[in-house]
């Protein structure tokens, strides 16, 4: 499914430098790790740079990250920030802690790419996350829209790809534990207690009803009739 997505979206070219954002979780992890292997087999030339930020709570996996990304035979760059501490502090002044979180990683993410010479940053939100995106954009913003797996940013100057965009979490978790990638937990205290969490509940109970409606909704993300749409 990663190759397809890479296939069907173009995300790979012959002499990209990628900024691959690792966080410690299965879907960082297992993106770095297929990036890497595909790298041996592809018949295309790029190089790989995984990034971690730790986001201030010293995370276990600033601790289990070198060891892997050495073991990957990958130069790295790892940086700690206090971008959750802030966000759950009195200076967020009621906005969501997981909002500011998120819009200061992408900010500085998207800084590192173009100071350490990368043209494309890689994301690891999978299929679940584009479902989830739509219906929080649907019923939070009251837009129909989601992530895409390809994305071109400040006129070219930078690509977001999703190479995991077609794949569920249930296979990348089940994936990254055959594998003994060092996967470690979220130390956020908002983790659990989102938005995104409710959907997720939402759409766990509609699955198990039916088991086609995940992958109906995935397809009708392009399948829109723009006819029967206001």
């Amino acid at each position: 499914m990663v190759g397809e997505a890479i296939h069907r979206y173009g995300l790979l070219q012959n002499g990209d430098r990628i900024l691959v954002a690792v966080s410690g979780g299965s879907d960082s992890l297992l993106l770095l790790w297929f990036l890497n292997h595909w790298l041996k087999k592809a018949p295309i030339t790029y190089s790989l740079l995984p990034v971690y930020l730790d986001m201030g709570f010293h995370a276990q996996a600033q601790g289990l990250l070198p060891d892997f990304f050495r073991k990957m035979g990958l130069s790295f760059h790892m940086e700690a920030t206090d971008y959750a501490v802030l966000a759950h502090s009195s200076i967020n002044r009621g906005k969501s802690p997981c909002f500011l979180c998120a819009m200061w990683r992408r900010k500085r993410l998207f800084q590192l790419t173009a100071a350490l010479g990368c043209n494309k940053l890689a994301l690891g939100h999978n299929q679940d996350d584009l479902i989830e995106t739509f219906f929080l954009n649907l019923c939070y913003a009251g837009e129909m829209s989601t992530m895409v797996p390809r994305q071109e940013m400040f006129k070219g100057r930078l690509t977001i790809i999703r190479p995991l965009a077609l794949v569920a979490k249930e296979r990348i978790d089940r994936m990254a534990q055959e594998l003994g990638l060092p996967v470690s937990s979220n130390p956020c205290p908002s983790a659990g207690k989102t938005r995104r969490e409710a959907i997720k509940s939402m759409l766990a109970t509609l699955y198990r009803t039916d088991r086609r409606i995940r992958d109906n909704i995935f397809r009708g993300l392009s399948n829109v009739r723009r006819e029967y749409l206001l």
